[in-house]
């Protein structure tokens, strides 16, 4: 009798005793849930106080980040630890956290693709170009003068 799952020919298997997961189960997919300790696991009112001290904390962490964006700081920084803070109670900031460090490995992966590196060079040095090119233009008719000051001509 097959008691692991409704499809036939499918046989349930043991969880592997060193690590604690299914054999055909990627480290990716381990781990999701409440890394809270067993005792507070065990007291449902105690897990959801736990649970609402992490949300506090972590949207504390992020709301921080967010107002560091446009004022100087680490903002993507402080929004990522704040993740990581809900990432230890919430399987939803788990998969997001999953997902970013997925696009960062990818996005990595392609900036170190030689044709990638050269057109962003090359586009680099164009935008450096034009802007010395404006900036050229600018000293040549105005001289040293802030654009604040220039009267009208």
């Amino acid at each position: 009798m097959n008691t692991g799952s409704d499809e036939p020919r499918e046989v349930a298997v043991a969880p592997d005793e060193q690590s604690g997961r299914q054999p055909d189960e990627t480290p990716a997919e381990q781990g999701l849930g409440s890394k809270a300790p067993e005792f507070i696991k065990s007291r449902r009112l105690l897990h959801l106080s736990w649970q609402v001290l992490v949300f506090v904390i972590g949207l504390a962490v992020v709301v921080a980040g967010i107002i560091m964006l446009p004022l100087p700081g680490p903002g993507w920084v402080v929004i990522f630890a704040g993740m990581a803070i809900w990432a230890t109670e919430f399987v939803w900031a788990q998969l997001v956290l999953r997902w970013t460090k997925r696009k960062v490995t990818e996005a990595a992966q392609r900036a170190l693709d030689p044709r990638v590196r050269r057109r962003n060079i090359i586009l680099t040095s164009i935008g450096l170009v034009v802007i010395a090119a404006i900036l050229g233009v600018y000293l040549w008719k105005f001289g040293f003068e802030m654009p604040w000051n220039i009267k009208d001509q």
